[in-house]
């Protein structure tokens, strides 16, 4: 068993690869270029196989207008761009992201230019690496989820990064959520100053803010495109430099002491791994709450003017962030503590820059506790997962047995049809039960990975691979049989589209996405244990209903289309027999394959009286792929 990691692991992790790479360097360069040359616009720059695409922080403010700053349903806003951030469960808040935002977004994607760019950045480049200063930054995470969203459907490794500096957040909780159920947190990376407001506004009641945005923002705008201007800040009267902090920093205190309880729909939430940086270091927190509350620590210190100024000093940290990292990090608070957990703590208040006697220190010092994230470390749990699988290995022997006990009945029927025809008796009942117990677990794993509770590469490790695939192998089939048994496919429709669990659709992925070494390829030389489509019975239903229908249907065109399907599954089910990818209960003698076999074998001589309406059946052509049916 694997030794619980330190709570900094993943920091430490980070703080490695910006040490080793020139990311943060070269995205904050480009972002500044983008400032200084491309106002309301981005830049794109390739380096070897990665490309970058910087949107300079110069935007137009009517995105943080109090009209448009109202948090929408990025489903219905964004025209099914985010596919893959659409799915909540029943009674969750929809994903959902600023109005404004997702506008300023929409703006840059509507553009023939911006796609044929990305069209050249997937075809001449490895990984893209989004990144933008200010709200430039939140339009870099909408490029970059939606670019994520893209490659879903697309077997590809292409990587994709997105480095923020001082954006303001985005969306929701349930956005965050979606984002860590996709396995995308760790694409995201948000730098932030330790006095800067702007990552901090979208917590205090917009019709508030707007007066002091309107004066605050065209400074910005100014003091990015010529630093010179930064000396306008003085124009800024100190009252209301103080007023716009008390209005933010009251917000995030009264957040903060409501215990930020999760499920508040309405309430911005961070995603991704969030830097903060400071004179004296920086850490690096994952934890969405102790974010919250980090970025209230921090602006508790700042003063006025700091809050302001320090949205313009990006590029004073993040050349800092290198030599920090690299030089030795000395404790200056006295002695060190006894805990290794406690050194880490008392290094990471130090780099937050936050000393032992100031009043913010407990906090904070809770705060960096919380990071940890309560509870058992990710490669612990994936450990107590590998006992746990063990020990429902008895309950899948069970069904194994089952399926050999039916492959050898008398009655000829096979695993899939005796378990759709069940009686009452103990054995059926033992295995429906099995049936539920394995579901729960797997259920469980797929909840666990969604919520970042086991390591980032789980569901690449050949051992769950390889045991959720033959899990699917083996009960997706008794699903099928009871959804079809039950009378589920008349009520809501087929199973392929409206019964089958979203389980196994994450299981395909998983099966699709494995490392294959050595030849694949191999034919077989006798009939597999387990049919190699889990779906395959499913698919028999669906054709066997559309010989159903094919008897009845007056309509000509509607005929001719069951037809075609009817022809591709027969060509798919025979080209799956003749490989012998299917297990011998598909032949069974009163298998439910067979008998769409022969049901079909009447239609066909029936058919030979009329040669007109389907002359490819007559003369053996026809499509010897499945697209309808089985096409992804």
């Amino acid at each position: 068993m694997e030794a619980e990691a330190s709570s900094f692991e993943c920091s430490e992790m980070l703080a490695t690869l910006l040490a080793s790479t020139p990311l943060l360097e070269e995205s904050w360069k480009l972002c500044g270029q983008a400032n200084a040359e491309a106002p309301q616009s981005y830049g794109t720059k390739q380096m070897g196989h990665v490309s970058y695409v910087a949107f300079s922080g110069i935007q137009m403010l009517a995105g943080l207008d109090p009209s448009c700053s109202n948090l929408v349903p990025i489903e219905s806003s964004a025209n099914g761009l985010f596919s893959s951030l659409h799915r909540h469960g029943e009674g969750e808040e929809p994903v959902m992201v600023h109005a404004g935002l997702l506008h300023l977004f929409l703006s840059f994607y509507s553009s023939p230019i911006f796609h044929n760019q990305m069209r050249e950045i997937t075809s001449n480049s490895k990984s893209v690496v989004f990144t933008g200063h200010s709200v430039g930054g939140t339009v870099a995470s909408l490029s970059a989820l939606w670019f994520l969203s893209c490659l879903q459907s697309l077997p590809s490794s292409f990587s994709v990064i997105c480095v923020t500096f001082g954006s303001p957040m985005l969306g929701n909780e349930s956005l965050s959520k979606a984002i860590l159920q996709e396995r995308w947190g760790g694409n995201f990376l948000h730098v932030v100053a330790q006095h800067d407001i702007v990552p901090r506004l979208l917590f205090a009641p917009s019709d508030s803010l707007f007066p002091y945005l309107c004066s605050f923002f065209p400074f910005w705008h100014s003091s990015m495109s010529n630093p010179s201007f930064k000396q306008l800040l003085a124009q800024c009267p100190d009252e209301m430099q103080a007023q716009f902090l008390h209005i933010v920093l009251n917000s995030l205190e009264a957040l903060s002491a409501g215990g930020l309880n999760s499920g508040q729909g309405n309430l911005f939430w961070p995603f991704g791994s969030y830097i903060f940086c400071t004179s004296k270091g920086s850490i690096c927190l994952d934890n969405a709450v102790s974010v919250i509350k980090m970025l209230h620590l921090m602006l508790a210190k700042s003063s006025p003017s700091s809050s302001i100024e320090d949205h313009l000093n990006y590029e004073n940290y993040v050349g800092q962030v290198y030599w920090q990292i690299l030089s030795s990090n000395n404790f200056q608070e006295g002695d060190l503590p006894d805990s290794s957990y406690e050194v880490g703590i008392a290094l990471a208040l130090q780099s937050s820059d936050i000393t032992p006697c100031e009043a913010v220190s407990g906090p904070a010092k809770d705060c960096l506790k919380l990071a940890k994230q309560m509870g058992r470390t990710p490669s612990l749990n994936s450990a107590n997962l590998a006992i746990a699988l063990s020990k429902i290995t008895p309950l899948r022997a069970q069904i194994e047995w089952y399926k050999a006990t039916c492959d050898d009945s008398d009655d000829q029927m096979g695993y899939y049809d005796s378990f759709k025809r069940r009686g009452a008796s103990k054995k059926n009942s033992k295995v429906n039960m099995n049936r539920h117990k394995l579901a729960r677990f797997w259920d469980d794993v797929i909840s666990m990975l969604e919520h970042n509770q086991l390591p980032h590469d789980f569901h690449k490790r050949s051992k769950w691979v390889n045991a959720s695939q033959f899990y699917k192998l083996l009960v997706e089939p008794l699903d099928i049989a009871e959804y079809y048994r039950s009378g589920e496919h008349l009520k809501k429709g087929h199973y392929m589209e409206h019964g089958r669990e979203r389980r196994y659709k994450i299981f395909d992925k998983w099966w699709r996405d494995r490392k294959v070494e050595g030849n694949p390829g191999n034919s077989r030389s006798k009939f597999a244990s387990l049919t190699q489509d889990s779906c395959f019975w499913a698919r028999v239903e669906e054709a066997r209903d559309w010989l159903n229908r094919v008897r009845s249907e007056g309509d000509t065109r509607t005929q001719s289309l069951l037809w075609e399907n009817i022809e591709k599954f027969d060509q798919y089910a025979r080209g799956m027999v003749d490989r012998k990818e299917v297990s011998i209960d598909v032949l069974a003698k009163n298998s439910s394959y067979n008998l769409f076999v022969e049901e079909w074998k009447d239609l066909k001589s029936q058919l030979q009286l009329f040669p007109p309406h389907f002359p490819s059946l007559l003369d053996g052509g026809g499509s010897s792929s499945f697209d309808y049916i089985v096409g992804k």
